[in-house]
């Protein structure tokens, strides 16, 4: 994983979980325990009113809803990235 998302550095990503929590943020760091990211949105789809897909639409669409300066994802909890620019809107 460390290689691959080193190509994402300075970029806004999505860094997706196997549960309803979805990452959002500009990715400054990569290590083998996990990624760095700085103006993050750490959000719950349990919380809130929009599937993950359509949470993630919406930060495309009207930016990244920040509520953390930086915090850092364990590696062990990411199953994909994707740049924030990626993401296929209809």
């Amino acid at each position: 994983m460390q290689d691959e998302l080193k190509t994402l550095i300075g970029r806004s990503v999505v860094l997706d979980t196997n549960t309803a929590i979805v990452y959002l943020g500009v990715l400054r760091e990569v290590s083998a325990g996990g990624c760095w990211l700085e103006a993050a949105d750490v959000h719950d789809c349990r919380d809130g009113h929009a599937t993950k897909e359509m949470y993630i639409a919406e930060a495309k669409r009207d930016g990244i809803s920040e509520n953390r300066r930086r915090v850092f994802v364990m590696a062990s909890a990411v199953i994909s990235a994707s740049a924030l620019d990626d993401i296929i809107v209809e």
